[in-house]
């Protein structure tokens, strides 16, 4: 459970993430409207889940008292989002990524290279940490929830089904969640 020291402290960190360690391979000024802030939810969710609205591009990691922290998040493209409930099955930091075999079929310019994995690092993907979306009896579902090296690209349909926040958020989210914790992508 979530004491309002905690709720506090989480919130300053909130306004306040963005460190050398993590930084970004270009330049990019977040607009005011994507930086993370308490929300007041409405439907009683409980605390410790996260939430995917996709219209909003919007991802809520739910806090006691009705309450979450809305990160500005990127979706899957078109045909590549995939909704449903998973649980946090692994975490990473400076994740390697491997492209999907669908992925280097979709396009092998982009992927091909890639075909026996990128070591982790600012370059990659996946960014600073990840993590892996599961389901029962299929185990991990190749979805993540992941830090990018391209943070103009949140808050649009860009990914191949990955929900991603820049590299920042997902370190201020990934020190908060817990392995075997429940997501929906709505």
């Amino acid at each position: 459970m979530i004491d309002r020291r905690t709720l506090l402290t989480t919130s300053i960190a909130a306004a306040a993430v963005g460190t050398p360690a993590l930084a970004q391979r270009k330049a990019w000024v977040m607009p005011e409207e994507y930086k993370p802030r308490i929300v007041t939810l409405q439907g009683g969710l409980p605390a410790g889940e996260i939430h995917v609205d996709p219209r909003a591009f919007a991802l809520y990691w739910t806090l006691p008292e009705g309450k979450a922290i809305r990160y500005t998040c990127g979706i899957g493209r078109a045909g590549l989002y995939e909704s449903g409930t998973f649980t946090v099955g692994a975490k990473k930091e400076w994740p390697a990524w491997t492209p999907t075999q669908e992925m280097i079929e979709r396009d092998p310019a982009s992927y091909k290279k890639w075909e026996d994995g990128q070591p982790g690092g600012p370059a990659n993907p996946l960014g600073a940490r990840a993590l892996y979306l599961f389901v029962p009896r299929r185990g991990d579902t190749f979805l993540r929830i992941h830090g990018t090296s391209a943070p103009w690209t949140i808050a649009s349909a860009v990914s191949n089904g990955c929900v991603r926040l820049t590299n920042a958020h997902i370190a201020h989210l990934y020190q908060q969640v817990p392995k075997g914790a429940k997501v929906v992508l709505h």
